[in-house]
């Protein structure tokens, strides 16, 4: 069965989804955006465009009417327009969000729906949260599991040994907003730029913390599971310390317009970058303390003639994995849908899953 998608956002995820989609012969797509500009660089790949405006409900609904299903690749603060004009054009919904209260938005809207509505099926929430679950399940009894995700330059050159590489306004909301976690059994909130951890990988030390929206829907899942169950983000050494100076010190944290002004201003885009997935569990299986780890280490690559940054490809292939075992009939096909309903193996073995596995360091080294 061949599906229809609309793609909202003609941004860099946007371009990616849909060229992905393209070479697929399981679907026709098309991108809609209000920028003209946008649109004509879709155009420019042979792809169908739309000129839509969020912020017309009607219109919104209107233009998403006949779509098998949408993805929601706009500004998370767009999610909710987004959603409800999916219901009421009777698609099916996926989103890359982050933002815990647009989340919240999605799972009322689905309350009752004919169609899935399924949030944060990017790479982290989305993909990582695949695999923490995978992890969890097994383990006879679990008792944590710690879920690291980092997109990083490869050839870091500031200060900070980082570049922007996806949304400014999701990495501000990672480092600002409350995160949440389960420690010693209770689901709690904690603060970002905490619980600071060292970790190495392939002779590369890096440094993690907490972030928020990383985890999705897993705390609530592993409630009354777990011990203790996080979400921090992986950058080079010394990233920390910076960001607790802006935001603490200087105190742009409550001036996100201004620091986003200068993330935007001095840190460049690059797209040779390396996107890193290392989740741990530790539980008891067989009567014994067990630990085991999941690693994938993703690199930009050429797709379709053009290079694409791991970040692109990873995000992309998160969201176009589980649309595709919808349309298979292997998810819920109406109400809300969690990460971790998908099995790992299932996703791997879609045609978008197959992406990340190039990066698989745990299956490479369980062939060895």
């Amino acid at each position: 069965m061949r599906w229809t998608i609309c793609v909202v956002g003609a941004g860099k995820i946007g371009q990616m989804i849909a060229t992905l989609l393209k070479g697929s012969p399981h679907y026709s797509v098309t991108v809609a955006d209000r920028d003209l500009a946008a649109l004509a660089s879709v155009r420019a790949m042979d792809v169908a465009t739309q000129q839509i405006d969020a912020s017309d409900p009607d219109g919104l609904a209107a233009a998403l009417t006949g779509f098998d299903a949408v993805i929601s690749a706009a500004p998370f603060f767009l999610t909710p327009k987004i959603a409800a004009a999916a219901k009421a054009a009777g698609a099916h919904y996926f989103d890359l969000t982050e933002d815990v209260a647009a989340t919240e938005a999605v799972r009322a809207l689905a309350d009752g729906s004919a169609t899935a509505f399924m949030p944060q099926c990017g790479l982290a929430p989305g993909f990582v949260g695949i695999a923490g679950a995978a992890l969890a399940q097994e383990f006879d009894a679990l008792d944590s599991l710690h879920m690291r995700v980092g997109a990083l330059p490869l050839f870091p050159t500031n200060a900070l040994k980082y570049n922007l590489t996806w949304s400014t306004d999701g990495l501000i909301n990672e480092y600002c907003n409350p995160c949440d976690a389960i420690v010693d059994g209770e689901l709690i909130k904690t603060r970002p730029l905490e619980d600071y951890e060292v970790l190495g990988h392939d002779g590369v030390e890096y440094e993690c913390f907490n972030t928020s929206g990383g985890l999705g829907t897993l705390p609530e899942t592993l409630a009354g599971k777990a011990r203790a169950v996080s979400y921090r983000s992986i950058r080079y050494p010394g990233h920390c310390d910076i960001l607790k100076l802006l935001l603490h010190d200087l105190g742009l944290e409550r001036r996100r317009d201004l620091l986003k002004d200068i993330f935007e201003t001095a840190l460049p885009r690059t797209d040779q970058d390396v996107v890193l997935v290392f989740c741990t569990a530790t539980g008891s299986k067989n009567g014994s303390l067990r630990e085991k780890s999941y690693i994938n280490k993703s690199f930009s690559r050429v797709i379709g003639g053009n290079v694409w940054s791991a970040i692109q490809i990873t995000t992309a292939a998160g969201v176009l994995g589980v649309v595709d075992l919808m349309r298979q009939d292997k998810l819920p096909s109406h109400g809300f849908v969690r990460q971790e309903d998908v099995r790992l193996s299932d996703f791997l073995a879609t045609e978008f899953g197959r992406l990340y596995q190039a990066g698989d360091v745990s299956a490479a080294h369980q062939a060895a």
